[in-house]
């Protein structure tokens, strides 16, 4: 998929935003200064505007008649993340929960392995992930629009309300349990961290399990969505694929 999904221009961004349109984030040029109505309903909407360079602006508007403001919309409708976690709980089922995963290609392709292993939804976090653009769509070859995404404002709050109502919480960090020694508890919120930095600290204290996929080679880390892709296979076996 090649569509850009990007609106540009002051008035064009106004009327998006007024709409109720998924915007996923606003660009502003350094030496640019947004109208007011724009800054207080993107604020009003929970919409990030972050100063960049103009050339940046242009280039991700692909014309330099932007007046110093680029949008990039969502391609898809964010689930709200009370009804993912009433979905998943009643399902017994599995929600994946991406901690700060920053690459468009990871994200990507991490939603095509939750898609196609049955997981019920999909958690990112508002500030330090990748925006689901085009590279993503591209990367879950259009997963994206057959699961539910739901992005929110603190990973941590989200985990705990999922615990609240009865669900369980497992990261993929290492110092665990071996993952294919884990009896998983359902319905299961799993957690895997940026390459860099792994889960967050409040998460990992948020969860109920540790599991850690073993490794034999000489390089101690995986992919993340490799390890995705280990990890939504150890859940599966147990929640729907039969012996």
């Amino acid at each position: 998929m090649e569509e850009k999904f990007v609106i540009w221009g002051r008035n064009p961004i106004i009327e998006a935003l007024k709409s109720g349109r998924s915007l996923e984030k606003i660009l502003v040029a350094h030496d640019s200064h947004p109208p007011k109505e724009l800054v207080k309903l993107a604020e009003k909407q929970g919409v990030k505007i972050q100063k960049v360079s103009r050339k940046k602006v242009e280039e991700t508007a692909g014309t330099k008649k932007t007046q110093g403001v680029v949008a990039i919309v969502s391609p898809i409708q964010y689930w709200d993340e009370n009804k993912l976690i009433e979905k998943v709980i009643e399902n017994r089922g599995v929600v994946l929960v991406m901690d700060h995963i920053t690459d468009p290609q990871n994200v990507g392709n991490m939603i095509r392995t939750a898609e196609v292993l049955g997981v019920d939804g999909v958690v990112i976090p508002k500030e330090r992930s990748s925006p689901i653009n085009e590279v993503v769509v591209k990367a879950s070859t259009g997963a994206v629009f057959h699961i539910p995404i739901a992005k929110v404002g603190s990973l941590r709050n989200f985990v705990e309300k999922f615990k609240d109502r009865g669900g369980w919480v497992v990261a993929v960090e290492k110092g665990g349990k071996p993952i294919h020694k884990i009896s998983f508890p359902f319905p299961l919120a799993v957690v895997l961290g940026s390459e860099g930095k792994g889960v967050s600290k409040s998460v990992l204290n948020s969860a109920d399990l540790i599991a850690t996929i073993p490794m034999k080679g000489k390089i101690t880390s995986l992919n993340v969505s490799s390890a995705t892709a280990i990890a939504l296979w150890e859940v599966a076996k147990q929640s729907w694929i039969q012996d």
